[in-house]
């Protein structure tokens, strides 16, 4: 089955049974708590770090966190835990431009 076909599919189950998208189709699920904590999931690893910027890899694009004073409390191959204060969160699409 092509690839494109399959992710139809995928959709077309996921709406029709009501099951999470996040587990079916690999989307992030993103969990904040006020702007002083988030938790990702589902993100396929770490592209950049610095105290004002965290930028991650997603199945399809890259998801861009911005604010001041990050510091990585867990990090584990799908899943981060990042504290500061959190400004902005943008998804990219696969060049790099904001959605």
């Amino acid at each position: 089955m092509p690839k494109k076909v399959y992710k139809k599919f995928l959709h077309w189950v996921t709406n029709q049974m009501d099951l999470p998208g996040d587990a079916m189709l690999d989307l992030p699920r993103i969990t904040m708590i006020g702007q002083i904590h988030i938790y990702i999931e589902n993100h396929r690893g770490l592209l950049a770090f610095s105290e004002h910027e965290v930028r991650l890899l997603l199945e399809h694009g890259q998801l861009l966190v911005k604010g001041n004073g990050f510091v990585i409390k867990t990090i584990l191959p799908e899943e981060i835990l990042l504290e500061g204060r959190i400004v902005e969160v943008i998804y990219l699409d696969e060049e790099g431009i904001k959605k």
